[in-house]
């Protein structure tokens, strides 16, 4: 359990939105005053709002829907056998990244989500110095470590196999580690960097990849999904046409209940901007963005580390008020409070 008091952040983050019902009667009741124009018009415009959509609305979403569905090929390929065993692999990615064992850009951390690019890394997010879509760069070669050979070996060769991608089609490899209540928002995997199709094989626990959400933060809130897809553990999705380029997916707090991995399987386009040529970050060494600097950690390598508890964004807004301060000033950090739990489990065993 955390310092706070948790023993899953899922609830830290609803008992930290009380007002979201409050916030939705208010908003109905508001649009039930309005007019049947501003009504619709309030639909078309929402940004995240959860309201009742109009007729005409609804049946443009499901159409929306089955365009997504369409477009996405699902297949059960690994046993939970082949899972188990791609999953040690996983942990092994895991106390290698947590050593300082990896190159520069090969490990990239989020609360609650830890990123390890394998072939090709690319800038995005708070990374770039224009933000938006169109503005990422593939790091320059040799930034990022080669795919693991258990990556070819153990998943590469099976969708091959199955048909599923053709030989030589993978030159990047992305694992994404969620802890409960991790996140990706909502985006489009860039379509000047990778061709298609996306694939994606899911490890640990079963959840969900929701598309045309839009997010809201400070508190965490997600709307409505135009499109939710179960993804199991062990099975393969296959992102194509429509789901992959014309509609956002993302993975929402709510979905990740026990830990979840994901393997990303792409390639890169031929002519995909680098940050050594065409690139916005272009700079002398001297004036490069501190944001580009190695994210590595030196602490020593430990199997559990994905299932340390980790800090929230919300959690260190709370840490700025001085009244939350005060309270806490001589509480320990979830970090710390885990360290110690494994201490004291470790003298009693011992």
């Amino acid at each position: 359990m955390a310092a706070s008091g948790y023993s899953d952040l899922r609830e830290k983050l609803k008992s930290m939105t009380p007002h979201r019902d409050e916030y939705k009667n208010k908003h109905a009741h508001e649009t039930s005053n309005g007019s049947e124009k501003s009504r619709k018009r309030k639909n078309r415009e929402s940004d995240g709002d959860e309201c009742e959509h109009s007729d005409d609305s609804t049946e443009l979403r499901e159409q929306e829907a089955r365009r997504v569905e369409s477009s996405i090929l699902q297949k059960g390929l690994f046993t939970a056998e082949d899972c188990a065993l791609i999953e040690e692999k996983i942990d092994e990615v895991v106390a290698k990244a947590e050593a300082g064992l990896y190159r520069e850009h090969t490990v990239d951390r989020a609360p609650l989500r830890n990123k390890y690019f394998f072939g090709e890394g690319y800038t995005y997010g708070s990374q770039l110095e224009k933000r938006g879509p169109g503005q990422e760069r593939l790091y320059r070669k040799g930034e990022v470590d080669e795919i693991p050979g258990w990556v070819d070996e153990l998943v590469i060769k099976r969708l091959v196999s199955e048909g599923v991608i053709p030989e030589g089609f993978v030159n990047s490899a992305v694992i994404n580690d969620y802890q409960p209540g991790g996140c990706i928002v909502s985006h489009v995997d860039p379509l000047h960097i990778f061709a298609r199709p996306i694939v994606s094989v899911s490890f640990f626990s079963d959840s969900a990849l929701c598309f045309g959400c839009r997010f809201q933060f400070k508190p965490i809130r997600v709307s409505e999904p135009v499109f939710v897809l179960p993804v199991r553990r062990g099975s393969v999705t296959v992102l194509s046409g429509y789901a992959a380029d014309d509609i956002t997916h993302c993975i929402r707090p709510q979905d990740i209940k026990q830990r979840r991995a994901v393997i990303i399987l792409r390639k890169t386009r031929p002519d995909a901007p680098r940050l050594d040529s065409d690139s916005p970050l272009r700079s002398s060494p001297v004036e490069r963005r501190p944001v580009l600097k190695a994210k590595r950690s030196h602490r020593r390598a430990d199997p559990d580390a994905a299932h340390r508890p980790r800090v929230l964004e919300m959690d260190k807004e709370e840490n700025r008020h001085p009244s939350l301060s005060r309270r806490r000033r001589h509480s320990s950090s979830s970090e710390n409070y885990w360290k110690r739990s494994q201490e004291n489990c470790n003298q009693t065993v011992g």
